[in-house]
């Protein structure tokens, strides 16, 4: 009999990946659920399958093999309470720690609870059966496709991960059982394959022209750190792409938002955005829509945590290792190139070589108020930058190296940054702590105000535009589709006194804080450098009134330069 696979893409990701994986023992039991996955694997030789009426002996059986051959083995059962029994040899697994793989087959998850036949709810498994549980769904979208591309790849790998232990994958199968389309797929599509690599495994090499490093948010880099992928880059050919919350403050650096937002320019078509090898280290970049927008051929992730995080969709490895051990592991002195640094820094300086003329011609708004205050911060302070439309306008300006910038984008929500700020001044009472915040979440956080811990060291810049400007910028979803009518609810404008001269003013001052205001270029000249003085005995709160338009038309220069 010729040996097809099923169509379904989700058991074709599974088995293509098993193969990668190196992942040949089975053992199944019958059912009708999984007849696809098992009619897709029995007659290829790949595979080394045996078969166990009782899912009960079938897990023992599984612990077996992987103590005597201390390799993965794959158990495969049916619907209804096919998967309890598998619990008691899953328990033994569990324990000690047998890279067993409990592939569940499954109607739609949808049918749970509707009175369905042999349909259980195999979402919490107990805490001892299994170190991870997932679901592999159906495949409709490219969507579907990558989201079971990772899970398949994170459940495979978790198997052997940190001493190892049994992984429970709910396989959906739409019980393709029409003859004619069920079992025709002569040869299982590419799939991408994921490898965790740690300091005991052979590392891959490096075999392309350009490579960067990718800085996510990350707490402040020491001088070996430093030093490390600045050697990196040297021999790779790269460049370090960053934000402000990098922290990032060595050689090779290229601010990227600034370049990669820029409207007129088709970064695809241009070499320097585009990348061979991508090193992606740091957490959750506050830039989300400008790095989906960086051209790699693969991403490589490094990170003590070890964890799968497929950002930018093409990840190929995950190192799990301090990230200077990384670095330090692929720099050769005996190689040297920056061409493709000096790429970008060519590209980037020619950006900011036509800044000057388009500050003079913008209107006062968060961009132009950065552009006057985030230079003259004072080194050795911390910043804090509240998330959307101030840390986006805010990348558009350079502080000084000893500055450090934090910002709430591992929640990514409109809470916390007055009171972050807050927590650095108490952690830090000599160095001053900055905040920059829009009026929604000045407001939102007001309470941390009076806090009766609140010290001398404490800088707060409010950007009132008595609006969520971040939903009415011009490429904004929510503008494009309701234009002005986004402010009554979408952008939620008209709270907090509707921009009122005196609600914050009191507020502030009742609480101890010496007050500023700008409403213009030259009110805020005036205020200055008083609100960048080191010497006040009190914490300091400048309020800035801006409209919406304005900050729109500055976002639309500062996209759009030559």
């Amino acid at each position: 009999m010729a040996h097809y696979y099923t169509n379904e893409r989700n058991h074709q990701i599974l088995i293509a990946l098993l193969k990668a994986h190196n992942i040949k023992y089975v053992v199944a039991s019958p059912g009708v659920a999984n007849s696809v996955f098992v009619g897709s694997i029995q007659n290829d030789s790949y595979f080394n399958i045996f078969s166990s009426v009782d899912e009960r002996s079938a897990a023992y059986i599984a612990c077996g093999i992987a103590h005597e051959t201390n390799e993965p083995v794959v158990l495969s059962c049916t619907g209804a309470t096919a998967a309890r029994n598998f619990m008691p040899g899953a328990t033994e697994a569990y324990y000690s720690k047998l890279p067993i793989l409990l592939v569940t087959s499954s109607q739609d998850s949808n049918r749970i609870g509707h009175l369905f036949t042999q349909v259980t709810d195999r979402s919490s498994p107990p805490n001892d059966v299994c170190k991870l549980s997932i679901t592999m769904p159906n495949v409709y979208t490219k969507d579907d496709e990558w989201e079971c591309e990772v899970n398949c790849n994170k459940a495979l790998l978790e198997l052997k991960c940190h001493g190892g232990g049994p992984v429970h994958l709910n396989l959906i199968t739409t019980y393709s059982y029409n003859q004619e389309t069920a079992l025709t797929c002569q040869e299982l599509p590419p799939t991408r394959v994921i490898r965790r690599i740690t300091l005991e495994d052979t590392f891959p090499k490096i075999s392309s022209a350009k490579t960067a490093v990718f800085i996510g948010s990350h707490q402040p880099f020491d001088y070996s750190q430093t030093k490390a992928i600045e050697g990196f880059c040297e021999a790779n050919n790269g460049v370090v792409l960053c934000d402000h919350t990098s922290n990032y403050h060595g050689k090779y650096k290229i601010p990227f938002a600034l370049a990669i937002n820029q409207a007129s320019l088709n970064q695809a078509n241009i070499p320097a955005y585009n990348v061979d090898v991508l090193v992606h280290i740091g957490e959750i970049s506050a830039e989300e829509g400008a790095m989906r927008m960086i051209h790699s051929r693969e991403t490589w992730r490094v990170s003590l945590d070890g964890e799968i995080r497929d950002t930018f969709r093409n990840l190929s490895y995950v190192f799990e290792m301090p990230e200077k051990s990384f670095f330090e592991a692929y720099e050769n002195k005996d190689l040297y190139s920056l061409s493709y640094y000096e790429e970008c820094k060519t590209v980037y300086d020619d950006l900011m070589s036509q800044q000057s003329g388009q500050l003079d011609r913008m209107p006062f708004s968060n961009v132009w108020v950065g552009s006057q205050i985030a230079r003259h911060i004072p080194k050795g302070s911390t910043v804090v930058l509240s998330i959307l439309n101030t840390i986006r306008t805010w990348n558009y300006s350079e502080f000084q190296d000893d500055v450090k910038v934090f910002c709430p984008v591992g929640g990514f929500g409109i809470d916390g940054a007055t009171s972050m700020m807050l927590g650095t001044s108490l952690a830090n009472p000599e160095h001053l702590c900055y905040c920059v915040t829009g009026d929604l979440a000045f407001f939102y956080d007001l309470n941390a105000l009076g806090n009766r811990h609140i010290g001398k060291n404490i800088r707060i810049l409010l950007i009132n535009n008595g609006v969520g400007v971040e939903f009415k910028k011009s490429y904004s979803m929510a503008y494009r589709l309701l234009d002005e009518d986004v402010d009554p609810y979408v952008a939620a404008a008209g709270h907090f006194g509707k921009k009122s001269p005196c609600l914050v003013k009191h507020f502030a001052e009742d609480l101890g804080f010496e007050y500023l205001a700008a409403s213009d270029k030259y009110s805020f000249v005036e205020v200055k450098d008083r609100f960048l003085s080191t010497d006040s005995d009190k914490p300091i709160l400048l309020e800035v009134f801006v409209n919406d338009s304005d900050e729109r038309t500055a976002l639309n220069i500062i996209h759009n330069r030559e």
